[in-house]
């Protein structure tokens, strides 16, 4: 009750300590939404590395067969 200690009417300081309060509960409520969003965007880029490997992969794959393709056919040219 810092209002006593100051003097004063009571009604003159509890609006403010409500007003502080509810400030104060709106910054840890906006810290833990801020947590919760950082946590899903880490999740997020790591779905996104994955499917990058998975891209990678199909396309190291479809040129590997492209050339294995390209080797038989220039293989088989030059046998007849």
């Amino acid at each position: 009750m810092a209002y006593r200690a100051q003097g004063g009417s009571r009604f003159l300081y509890e609006p403010f300590a409500a007003a502080s309060a509810r400030v104060e509960t709106l910054e840890r409520v906006t810290e833990e939404r801020w947590a919760a969003l950082e946590h899903r965007l880490v999740g997020i880029e790591r779905m996104l590395d994955r499917l990058e490997k998975r891209m990678w992969m199909a396309v190291c794959g479809t040129v590997t067969v492209l050339i294995s393709e390209f080797a038989f056919y220039a293989l088989t040219r030059i046998e007849v």
